[in-house]
């Protein structure tokens, strides 16, 4: 507000003249006098006694500073008036609500200048890394800013105020540490919210910011809503309240039984502004969603779609019954960390309150305990309960400290009665670990970046790719991500590994080194040429890189057990970040073919989308007959972000999205 206008510039020195009252003009007969004729009298008196030259000085220096009023009054009030008038023309001004300052504004950033040799990357096309937000410093208390309500293009009435829950004061150090290349605060761990349980503030009624003219859908967007129909369809003719469409014998698959696909769809819906389809699924979840089932479910599965799904649906809808729904499966997924070692199970039965390790073994899978954080804190956030945020910081502050990390690389396995990392010596970002270094960040992001071991462990391990498991292949010379087993290099790129570069992304649009940036757009290239360099277009689950030039040969080599695809949604995520952060339409494009793609190999004309078992063989492609819960979640919602030019369509300084794609909040400091 008012710390923004220019102050006006001081006025010039007064002088004072000291005058001195006898006693007896002081005191009148009945004693002291202060009524405002006597004081006129007095003050006239005073004047009359002065000399000439000494009156002459007074008006003059009375001239002057009314001079000098009129003077500041002109040159300040043209910025006054068009500062005033610029808070009031921009709605996000006024949708604040009183006391809440603006997160950074939702604009794409200007360009930087990355600091180490281009040449480090091949054919990078000049791209514009952004400007690092400036470092925040000092105490704050943790809120929740008013959130624009995404709408249904159908209902622009109602607008959400997300709850708050005001995190404690912490006090702040003087030091700043730099990582390299990375200004990081001193570290303030983010702590838990208070016991007290907050009521969820019901949604405001409409914000100005709300009233925006939405950025009308372009013809991209509208294929993204056309095959969500077609996919929704299948689901809700032969797998409604189920886990999982199997399109082609119009038939359902379980996994949990608790309606995966819808749950995982909600905010697909809701973003794509698909009201019909979310009421329905709407009155599901109200009516026919139990959680007090005897069934065991994988924590880490059902916190990222489940909880997550809800979480996030909550937040863009503003209605508590899914924040009710969250609620009750965050309690019972909490079984699941009593271990010996706290570090939680793989599989809990959420009726019976009783939490295992799988069958084999008593390890649980590092992405598994370490990709659950995001949905656990924020639970605690909006609930007043810090019993889910402390379950699973417990579980980082451990493995910050294991040793069996290789420059910031784990591996992939951790025992729960130990503690301890197992199977020692194989290091990769594809499955098992790849979610690990992904949560680092995002978890640094949502807390308000204060977490610093969460920084400094992501940075390292950054460094550890940089230095153990990048590599480029022929004929291209494109730079992949590969993986280490014993000291032994394999040039092996799992399609999970195409998060990286959207991650490396965000990192550099949050302050980080430039060099990401650029490893992001290299990488963005790589995982691209997974899918063009193949038959169908599409990428296979799994790619092995040639390091040597073989005559006829391309950089990908696919094995025959490697060669399905899941309708996975990574590459596209990636594409979307890289499009929010650029702006360069390249990615967009990338995007458009392979949605064309899917249309062309997985698309099943009675309703769905399927699985393939052969992305090399165009004429058939194999289908699997199973369409996986993130198709919708993640894979067409990250499509329809990919194709809008609307960044405000969730901002990224506001929400930051879990590893199935459901954006949650970030905590706003006040």
């Amino acid at each position: 507000g008012a710390a923004m206008y220019s102050a006006a510039a001081p006025p010039p020195r007064r002088d004072f003249i000291s005058v001195t009252l006898s006693p007896e003009e002081a005191v009148g007969a009945g004693g002291y006098n202060n009524s405002k004729a006597w004081r006129r009298r007095s003050c006239w008196r005073k004047w009359k006694q002065l000399s000439r030259l000494q009156r002459s000085v007074i008006l003059f220096l009375f001239a002057f500073l009314a001079v000098c009023a009129v003077i500041s009054y002109t040159s300040i009030g043209d910025p006054w008036k068009s500062l005033t008038n610029k808070a009031l023309d921009d709605p996000r001004a006024e949708a604040e609500a009183p006391g809440l300052k603006l997160a950074n504004p939702a604009v794409l950033p200007a360009p930087q200048k990355a600091d180490a040799n281009l040449g480090d990357y091949p054919k990078l096309s000049p791209q514009k890394p952004p400007k690092p937000p400036p470092v925040r410093r000092g105490p704050s208390n943790l809120q929740i800013k008013s959130l624009r309500r995404l709408k249904p293009r159908q209902d622009p009435s109602r607008a959400v105020e997300v709850p708050v829950q005001a995190n404690k004061e912490e006090k702040t150090e003087k030091s700043v540490i730099s990582w390299r290349g990375a200004v990081i605060e001193p570290d303030q761990s983010t702590e838990p919210p208070s016991n007290k349980v907050k009521e969820p503030e019901k949604p405001s009624s409409v914000e100005s910011e709300d009233q925006k003219e939405p950025v009308p859908l372009n013809d991209r967007q509208m294929a993204v809503i056309e095959a969500f129909r077609h996919a929704w369809k299948g689901y809700k003719e032969f797998a409604w309240g189920h886990d999982e469409l199997k399109p082609l014998s119009k038939s359902y698959s379980e996994w949990f039984g608790l309606g995966l696909t819808l749950i995982d769809a909600l905010d697909t819906m809701w973003i794509l502004g698909l009201k019909e389809e979310f009421e329905e699924a709407r009155k599901w979840v109200e009516n026919d969603l139990v959680f007090d089932k005897n069934v065991d479910v994988n924590l880490f599965e059902s916190t990222i779609r489940i909880l997550g799904g809800l979480l996030s649906t909550y937040h863009l809808s503003g209605d508590s019954l899914f924040l009710e729904k969250a609620k009750d499966i965050g309690n019972r997924l909490m079984p699941a960390f009593k271990t010996p070692s706290k570090i939680p199970y793989s599989d809990v039965n959420i009726g019976r309150g009783t939490a295992h390790p799988p069958r084999w073994t008593s390890d649980s899978t590092v992405a598994e305990v370490t990709s659950i954080q995001l949905e656990f804190r924020e639970l605690s956030r909006l609930t007043g309960d810090e019993k889910f945020q402390k379950a699973v910081d417990e579980v980082m502050k451990q493995v910050h400290t294991l040793s069996g990390k290789n420059d910031g690389l784990v591996p992939m396995f951790i025992n729960t009665n130990s503690g301890q990392f197992t199977h020692l010596g194989v290091y990769t970002l594809g499955a098992r670990a790849d979610s690990y270094y992904e949560y680092l960040l995002k978890q640094w992001i949502q807390g308000g970046k204060k977490e610093n071991e969460l920084l400094e462990d992501y940075m390292r391990a950054i460094e550890g790719v940089k230095k153990h498991l990048l590599q480029r292949s022929q004929p291209k010379q494109l730079i992949f991500v590969g993986e280490l087993a014993h000291g032994h290099f394999s040039a092996k790129m799992d399609h999970l590994v195409c998060f990286l570069p959207g991650t490396l992304a965000l990192g550099a649009h949050n302050g980080l080194t430039a060099d990401h940036m650029k490893l992001a757009e290299a990488l963005i290239e790589t995982c691209y040429q997974m899918y063009a360099q193949v038959e169908t277009g599409l990428s296979p689950e799994i790619v092995h890189f040639n390091l040597h030039t073989q005559k006829g040969h391309k950089d990908v080599e696919i094995k025959p057990a490697d060669r399905h695809n899941l309708l996975r949604p990574e590459t596209v995520e990636s594409l979307f970040y890289m499009y929010r952060f650029t702006g360069d339409k390249k990615y967009q494009d990338w995007g458009w073919e392979i949605l064309q793609n899917f249309n062309k190999y997985t698309r099943v004309p009675t309703g769905g989308y399927t699985s393939i078992n052969n992305v090399q063989n165009p004429r058939n492609p194999e289908p699997r007959d199973k369409m996986e819960s993130f198709f919708l979640g993640e894979t067409l919602k990250y499509m329809f972000l990919l194709f809008s030019d609307d960044v405000d369509l969730i901002n990224l300084d506001k929400f930051v999205f879990n590893t199935e794609a459901h954006p949650l909040p970030i905590w706003v400091p006040a």
